[in-house]
């Protein structure tokens, strides 16, 4: 190790710099006043529920779900917790969007293109109605058929049994009728569209009166009050016995229709006309209409050419209802599983080995999400739609159009049913897709559809301010969790404590998570601590204690890795000083959490014409934000070496004892440190370890996971040693977003660790190598005795020595290279 005076020792310049350029402890954590809260625990304070903070997303899901123009299906973005698709479902029933009436959808046989099902739309509701009253229909044909078609038709049998069962039906009615006239009630039947409806009215004057002429009536004091509840009372009572009456009627008339059933094929069609014509009516469409007269058709024609026992193809008459919504308010669907046929929905196949499958085409037909949340919203996760093959083309071919195709699986082995084509459905559903950043970017530039169909994006967050609000509103959602999920209540302290985990979780001192999945462990965890201890609060400490305990059970491999330091199997220096050799710092992730550790990097330099080379390129170990970093690197040696000739060395670099891939430019700064001490033999200062990006005008510029990255370095040096002298350069935009861990903000209040804070490249060799950088001067010269004169005397040395050629050299004498740092030395 080259040996080069301790830091207490730089020049006064060095130190002043120092002094100048170290953060403040105050500065490294902000900490919240759990008296400043307001409260004692989440007891006392209102639980919030929903997304916090969150008031342009949720603006812009509102707009979305409100309206109707086309392709404003809704693409949000930013939610990461596992419950988000719940989460997005819960907003959507707190804003209650308007949706419109979708239709019931029925799949019947169509007998003049039976490969083609024939499509039913009805009214919203009707569609199970109708389904039922076909059944009641293939009922009906089930028990009274066969006598009817085993039985000659008798006339005067007929004759009689209809004057027998109109007896009864006046038996029933009219002593009904006699009761509602002495109660001074009547039954009218009311026409409503192409139905008729009987309703009880009052009689007023011996005329029946409508309800808005009694209404009429009863505003203008003819009728007082209890008279008009006495009115409706009776009226509610007889409505009830009403409905039984017709129940009755409707028995006697299944009764008669049994009776006749031996008729001849004609009287057996005019009973069924008369059966359907009441379906018809109560479905009033011009489809139901012809799926009945088939039927009708179908069977008088199949009983009429009949020999024997007429076998009733009831599966063939039955409906399909595909779709059919009997509650109110608007249907919002999550799709768990987005695959091509749960969306679309598809058509099943039984293939017996002899015959014709057991059940007609139009029975197979089975529903999927979108059109089951026809109508309302269907939550889709976008990368869950993408993994699954054909799905996303079919979503998009189905919103692009608005029509729900049906299909069997795309592969047919048997070609008998590849003709089978359900009629389209016409769709309006509104489809929410949920994803993160970089999966809407990809859309957004590979998919020429989707910026067309997914117009609205509702961006959540991943934080919120830091301020009084901010804390109240997390104070808010740990009121709710306690609450829901049964557990103790978090003191004020424990609030705190959590409010300024939010803030590392966020990674800036000045914003708080919106993400409260790793929070809500947290919380969970410490709720478990406070009632092993058998307390009925949850306090600061049981959050401290959670913390560290979801950090131990992930840092085993950061452990490892300071085991291995500290026995001398991975080299890292944290005291004296090198010549190109620097710490730089890198992060890896376990789960949700991410650890920082050191990474040595070297720099060897020669004369040569080869420039800088990036050894961990040369490996195929670079990605490419670390190879523009390292191009940026070498532009950047070009601005501060201002030399009238071509930069005549070769110089590589590399990570030492990395084995894997190295990507980001956060290490561009150390890096070009580690190679102005190699080209002027300078010894770096190992005590210190620097993460920044450089851009070419030697600015440093700001990184991620910065907290995690000074930890990891504190964390080693904790591990061989602390010196009072080690720190971590980063650049200077990420001092205000500094959240530390309790432990390493106190080493830096205590004097036992430092963070130097530098805006440029220049700040960060003066710390490493004790002694001032250096700014170039009117005549484009540095200063004698700084760095980089240093750098340019030993750049034009390397140039002298390859454009004459090297020098004579006898045996054992000293190498051009050894000259030349003599001279400069």
């Amino acid at each position: 190790m080259d040996a080069r005076p301790d830091a207490a020792d730089d020049p006064p310049a060095v130190t002043e710099l120092a002094d100048r350029i170290r953060v403040p402890p105050a500065r490294l954590r902000r900490t919240t006043d759990p008296l400043g809260l307001g409260f004692a625990s989440t007891a006392d304070i209102e639980p919030i529920a929903g997304i916090i903070g969150q008031d342009d997303a949720v603006e812009a899901l509102r707009f979305g779900l409100s309206t109707d123009a086309q392709g404003h299906n809704i693409f949000v973005r930013g939610l990461t917790s596992s419950g988000r698709m719940s989460l997005v479902r819960e907003l959507l029933e707190d804003i209650q969007p308007w949706c419109p009436l979708s239709a019931d959808q029925c799949y019947v046989h169509d007998f003049a293109r039976p490969e083609q099902p024939m499509l039913i739309t009805l009214p919203r509701g009707s569609g199970r109605a109708f389904g039922e009253a076909v059944e009641e229909l293939l009922r009906f044909m089930r028990d009274d058929l066969q006598e009817a078609v085993e039985s000659d038709a008798l006339k005067a049998q007929r004759s009689r049994m209809e004057q027998d069962l109109r007896m009864r039906m006046e038996s029933i009615t009219r002593p009904f009728d006699e009761e509602l006239r002495q109660n001074q009630l009547a039954v009218v039947t009311l026409n409503i569209g192409d139905t008729q409806q009987p309703a009880i009215m009052p009689l007023i004057d011996g005329q029946p009166a409508p309800p808005d002429r009694f209404e009429l009536l009863r505003q203008q004091g003819r009728i007082d009050e209890p008279t008009a509840a006495s009115i409706r009372e009776r009226i509610e009572h007889y409505a009830e016995r009403l409905a039984e009456l017709h129940q009755e009627l409707f028995d006697l008339q299944r009764e008669h229709r049994d009776a006749v059933r031996r008729l001849h094929a004609d009287e057996l069609r005019r009973v069924l006309e008369r059966v359907t014509r009441g379906i018809a009516q109560r479905f009033a469409t011009p489809r139901v209409e012809t799926f009945l007269r088939n039927v009708v058709d179908d069977l008088v024609s199949r009983v009429a050419n009949a020999h024997g026992q007429v076998q009733i193809p009831a599966d063939l008459y039955r409906v399909n209802v595909l779709h059919s919504i009997t509650e109110p308010g608007c249907p919002i669907l999550i799709e768990t599983r987005p695959s091509l046929t749960n969306l679309l929905g598809t058509i099943e196949r039984d293939f017996p080995r002899q015959g014709p499958p057991s059940s007609p085409d139009h029975l197979q037909i089975r529903a999927g999400s979108l059109l089951r949340a026809n109508g309302g919203f269907l939550i889709l996760d976008a990368h869950d739609l993408l993994s699954e093959p054909g799905a996303w083309r079919g979503l998009v071919r189905t919103l692009r159009s608005g029509r729900l195709q049906i299909a069997p699986p795309e592969v047919v082995f048997f070609s008998s049913h590849a003709g089978v084509k359900p009629e389209p459905i016409d769709v309006n559903v509104k489809v929410i897709l949920v994803g993160d950043t970089q999966l809407h970017y990809m859309l957004d530039a590979l998919d020429p559809d989707f910026p067309h169909l997914f117009k609205v994006l509702a961006d959540f967050a991943p934080d919120i301010p830091r301020d009084p609000t901010g804390e109240h509103r997390y104070a808010g959602v740990l009121a709710r969790i306690a609450e829901e999920r049964k557990l103790p209540h978090f003191t004020a302290g424990a609030v705190a404590a959590l409010v300024e985990h939010g803030a590392r979780i966020a990674g800036r001192a000045d914003r708080l998570t919106s993400r409260f999945g790793r929070l809500v462990d947290i919380a969970h965890e410490a709720a478990y601590i406070a009632r092993q201890g058998g307390r009925d609060r949850t306090n600061e400490q049981d959050v401290h204690d959670a913390i560290r305990r979801g950090r131990a059970r992930a840092d085993l491999p950061a452990r490892r890795f300071r085991e291995r330091i500290t026995s001398g199997a991975i080299r890292v220096q944290t005291r004296g000083a090198e010549i190109g050799q620097v710490n730089g710092l890198a992060v890896v992730s376990a789960g949700p959490l991410t650890f920082g550790f050191p990474q040595r990097i070297t720099a060897s330099i020669g004369a040569g014409t080869d420039g800088a080379i990036d050894v961990e390129a040369q490996a195929s170990l670079s990605g490419s934000i670390h190879t523009k970093g390292f191009a940026i690197l070498a532009g950047l040696l070009r601005h501060l070496l201002p030399v009238d000739h071509p930069l005549a060395f070769r110089a590589s670099l590399a990570f030492e004892q990395s084995y894997g891939g190295v990507d980001g430019d956060s290490a561009s700064g150390a890096e070009l440190c580690c190679l102005i001490s190699a080209l002027t033999r300078l010894p770096i200062r190992q005590d210190l370890a620097m993460t920044g990006a450089i851009d070419q005008k030697g600015h440093v510029q700001p990184i991620g996971a910065a907290n995690e990255k000074i930890e990891g370095f504190y964390d080693v040096c904790s591990a061989t040693g602390l010196t009072g002298t080690q720190g971590v350069i980063l650049p200077r935009a990420n001092a205000d977003e500094l959240m530390l861990r309790r432990e390493v903000a106190r080493a830096c209040e205590e004097g036992r660790f430092h963070v130097y804070a530098v805006e440029t490249v220049h700040e960060a060799l003066e710390l490493f190598l004790g002694r001032p950088a250096g700014q170039l001067d009117a005549n484009c010269a540095y200063p004698d005795g700084t760095v980089l004169a240093l750098a340019v005397r030993r750049a034009r040395d390397y140039w002298d020595m390859v454009s004459q050629g090297p020098a004579p050299r006898g045996d054992g004498g000293p190498s051009e290279d050894d000259r030349i740092t003599a001279k400069l030395q």
